[in-house]
């Protein structure tokens, strides 16, 4: 008789930006669409080189409030966010610093 052991982790929510989503990406980059009258601004912003990179900015900057998407390339270093109303660029910069990485200015 074979006994098989299963372990499973849990999973972490899916739009949190969390390494350990179900997908296995680092962020969520499902494109959503604005709602009316949102706002989108690209910011530049440098020192991310992975996915986990990008699910470090995306999450500070969703924890701003009004922000209802963002959207991170390492690649490009272009941080796409959509909010409510215009964001105060001074929020912005301390997230992204808290995240680590350095806001250069908008894009």
């Amino acid at each position: 008789m074979s006994t098989e052991t299963k372990t499973e982790l849990p999973q972490a929510d899916t739009g949190s930006g969390s390494c350990c989503s179900p997908s296995g990406s680092c962020h969520d980059s499902a494109a959503k669409t604005p709602a009316a009258g949102a706002v989108t601004t690209v910011y530049q912003v440098t020192g991310m080189t992975c996915g986990h990179c990008e699910g470090a900015v995306s999450s500070e900057i969703s924890e701003i409030p009004g922000v209802t998407s963002v959207t991170a390339e390492a690649a490009t270093g272009r941080v796409t966010v959509v909010s409510e109303a215009a964001l105060d660029e001074a929020a912005v910069r301390a997230a992204v610093d808290e995240a680590g990485y350095e806001l250069v200015g908008r894009a």
